[in-house]
């Protein structure tokens, strides 16, 4: 079975948006962020 050019315009959903994009970036660059702090700026735990 073959789609129209119209029902294959009309699908969505597979793509991968800014938004998602933006925030595995934020999620990198806070998780990286945190690391390199705990190197550079160790503390113990009963502070």
């Amino acid at each position: 079975m073959k789609l129209t050019k119209e029902e294959l315009q009309k699908i969505n959903g597979g793509g991968v948006s800014i938004g998602i994009i933006a925030l595995a970036i934020g999620a990198f660059v806070t998780f990286v962020a945190g690391f390199l702090d705990g190197f550079v700026r160790p503390q113990s735990c009963n502070e």
